[in-house]
C-alpha cells in the first residue's frame, strides 16, 4: 500500500521492475498526458477545459441536439486548439515500450489522436475520436479534413451532412453511453494486466475509473503517474505526481531503453 507521492528517481526504479516482471502491461492514459502538449486538461482550477465553460450546456448530447450551431461553437474552436498539437514524450514513451514488448495495449479518454499520431499500435480509445463526424439521421461518416472544410462553409459555423443535417463528432459526449465494443475491450485488457499504468488521469470519470479496479481484482498492481489526487491513490504501488514526460522517460532509462527523443543506438554487427 502506497502512503504517498514516491521520490521520482525510487519511483521509476520500482516501476521499471514491475514492467519488467509483470506477465501483462497495460496503460490507462486521460488528459494530463497530453498537457505537456499544450493541450489543457478539463478539470484544473483556473485552466481546465470546464473551469471556462459549462460542459452541460456545450458538451451534452442533448446540447447538441437542441442547438447544433453553440455546439459547433465551442467544437469548432476545440478542432481549431487540436489542430497543430503534436505528440510529446509521455507517448513516445509509451510506444518504445510497446515496440520493446512491454506494454501490449493503451486505452484512453483522450480524443486528440496523439496516441495514434505517435505510433501506438494496439490503442483502445473508449470515448471515441476527433477523427471523424457522423450524421445522426442517415449515417454517414467524414474525414476530419471534411468535416473542417465543412465548417468553415457553412453559414451557421455547423459542418453538415450532404442530406443537410449536423455532423456530431464521433466523441462520447455526456449522456451518452460508450461504445460498446470499445470499453469490453478495455474491460478485457484490464482484468488481465499483471500492470496497470494510470497515467494523466483523474480517474474519477466512470465507468472508465472503475477499470483500476478491474485489475486490481484480478490481481494485478496499478502504478499512478498524475498530478493531482485519485480515489486509488493508496492502492497503488507505485504513486508518481511530477512532469509525467521526465517521470516516464525516467523509467525508459531504468529499463535501459533509448530515450525517444532521441535517435536509436544503430544495429550492431
Amino acid at each position: 500500500m502506497n502512503e504517498g507521492v514516491q521520490r521520482p528517481a525510487a519511483a521509476a526504479a520500482v516501476l521499471a521492475r514491475l514492467i519488467e516482471r509483470a506477465g501483462s502491461v497495460v496503460a490507462l492514459t486521460g488528459a494530463g498526458i497530453s498537457v505537456p502538449s499544450g493541450i489543457p486538461d478539463f478539470r484544473s482550477p483556473g485552466t481546465g477545459l470546464w473551469a471556462k465553460v459549462n460542459p452541460m450546456e456545450v458538451a451534452h448530447i442533448d446540447a447538441f441536439r437542441r442547438d447544433p450551431v453553440r455546439f459547433w461553437s465551442f467544437y469548432g474552436q476545440r478542432f481549431q486548439t487540436l489542430e497543430d498539437k503534436q505528440p510529446n514524450g509521455a507517448h513516445a514513451a509509451l510506444v518504445e515500450l510497446e515496440r520493446v514488448g512491454l506494454l501490449d495495449a493503451v486505452i484512453t479518454q483522450n480524443i486528440d489522436r496523439l496516441h495514434a499520431r505517435a505510433g501506438t499500435q494496439n490503442l483502445v480509445e473508449v470515448h471515441g475520436s476527433i477523427s471523424h463526424s457522423s450524421c445522426l439521421v442517415c449515417g454517414l461518416r467524414y474525414e476530419l479534413g471534411d468535416v473542417r472544410a465543412r465548417l468553415s462553409e457553412d453559414g451557421e459555423g455547423v459542418p453538415r451532412c450532404d442530406c443537410g443535417q449536423p455532423l456530431k463528432p464521433d466523441v462520447v459526449l455526456f449522456g451518452e453511453l460508450l461504445p460498446v465494443a470499445a470499453f469490453a475491450q478495455a474491460e478485457a485488457l484490464a482484468a488481465g494486466a499483471g500492470l496497470m499504468l494510470c497515467i494523466g488521469s483523474s480517474l474519477e470519470v466512470y465507468p472508465v475509473a472503475g477499470l483500476p479496479e478491474t485489475t486490481l481484482a484480478g490481481g494485478g498492481r496499478i502504478a499512478i503517474l498524475t498530478q493531482g489526487p485519485t480515489p486509488f491513490d493508496r492502492r497503488a504501488a507505485v504513486r508518481m505526481g511530477g512532469d509525467v514526460v521526465e517521470e516516464l522517460e525516467a523509467v525508459l532509462t531504468e529499463l535501459a531503453l533509448p530515450s525517444p527523443t532521441a535517435p536509436a543506438p544503430p544495429p550492431g554487427p
